[in-house]
């Protein structure tokens, strides 16, 4: 399953899209031609020590001014920065960002400054700016602490959302452990089906 799409504003012929199979795609969508692909478990391996972990996108965010694009993976406290080769038509890993908390949204400024809302009252939101080659933590920023502030004395509008479950899981297949348990049922399901038709 598809979990995110996005054009690129500045290259509108290019499409981002994230998928349930743990991958992050280029194309050129006009023509119907991936271009780029790249595995995030390859990148996330290391937040999770789950061997099937999979890490559908629940967000994706893109920065026009340095093709910057911000990812923010389910149920990951990290958000994952890479910047667009517009020539050369792939993504180029640049560094992760980790939380303290599960990231619920991520969004760029106009300025190329990077928002994220996390699942935190007490420290709802977070502000990144790009400084020497690093993506650095702003803290004396006054319009991060006026929206902070105003998320913190409006919690109580996010309460029910804070441990909830990944809206994802229900997406996949469902697996069985007892694969003998599921042969019988489907051999069961075939007699009940020979014998109709008797």
């Amino acid at each position: 399953f598809v979990s995110r799409i996005l054009v690129i504003p500045n290259y509108p012929d290019l499409l981002l899209s994230a998928s349930g199979d743990s991958t992050l795609r280029l194309w050129e969508y006009k023509v119907g031609e991936e271009v780029y692909c790249c595995h995030l478990d390859s990148i996330c391996g290391s937040e999770t020590t789950k061997a099937d972990q999979k890490y559908p996108v629940s967000k994706l965010t893109y920065c026009c001014q340095d093709g910057y694009v911000a990812v923010l993976c389910d149920s990951i406290p990290t958000v994952y920065i890479f910047q667009l080769d517009a020539i050369a038509r792939q993504l180029v890993y640049r560094e992760q960002i980790s939380l303290k908390h599960k990231g619920w949204d991520i969004a760029f400024e106009e300025t190329g400054d990077l928002w994220i809302l996390q699942e935190c009252g007490e420290a709802p939101l977070q502000l990144y700016r790009q400084c020497d080659g690093q993506w650095k933590a702003v803290t004396d920023d006054r319009g991060l602490q006026k929206m902070s502030k105003y998320l913190r004395d409006n919690w109580a509008a996010f309460e029910g959302f804070v441990g909830a479950e990944s809206h994802f899981s229900s997406l996949y297949k469902a697996s069985f452990d007892d694969m003998a348990a599921y042969l019988q049922k489907k051999e069961e399901r075939l007699q009940q089906q020979k014998k109709k038709r008797q």
